[in-house]
């Protein structure tokens, strides 16, 4: 099972999350194996961390949870919340498989929070530049409540522009660059 975790990092929490770097990283040396995605979203900087966006294939949701809330980092208060979903991998590949590379361009996280009739369930014709690309579902997969994506783009507009504006209740747009344990 697939899942998308969203933790949004608490205003002025830097230092902290800074002083458990190393906690962080050893705790996700433990997912390594099932990571499909994983980068920090960045404010207007291009620079400061926002969040951590971890795209992760776990055996249940309770597996899931355990993942998102027993990081170091959830642990200490650096996140103001989490955003937990099931998710389903579209492209059907990791981040580190996107034929663009870790490297070059501007990089998105694109979240449509969804309302009614499921919308952008294939991938869009031009879809080049995604590297993660899936519907947000419930815990039993049944019903759709948005669409989570990572992708290149020259801007948050044309980022913002792959999902349909008219079937989500919000849409999202963060600056998000690929992430994994520094060489």
């Amino acid at each position: 099972m697939e899942f998308l975790c969203y933790h949004r990092d608490r205003p002025a929490s830097l230092p902290l999350r800074e002083q458990l770097l190393e906690a962080h990283w050893s705790y996700m040396d433990n997912y390594a194996k099932q990571m499909i995605a994983r980068g920090p979203t960045l404010a207007d900087d291009g620079a400061t961390p926002t969040g951590s966006v971890h795209i992760v294939d776990l055996p249940e949701a309770a597996a899931a949870r355990a993942f998102a809330f027993e990081k170091p980092n959830y642990q200490a208060g650096v996140y103001r919340d989490v955003l937990l979903r099931r998710w389903h991998n579209t492209l059907g590949r990791t981040m580190w498989d996107f034929p663009g590379g870790r490297t070059g361009g501007n990089r998105y996280l694109v979240l449509g929070l969804g309302t009614g009739q499921a919308a952008d369930l294939t991938v869009p014709h031009d879809g080049h530049e995604l590297i993660a690309y899936g519907p947000l579902l419930s815990d039993d997969a049944a019903t759709w409540l948005g669409t989570a994506v990572l992708l290149r783009a020259p801007d948050p507009q044309t980022a913002r522009a792959v999902l349909t504006p008219d079937r989500y209740a919000a849409i999202e747009v963060h600056t998000w660059q690929f992430g994994g344990r520094p060489s």
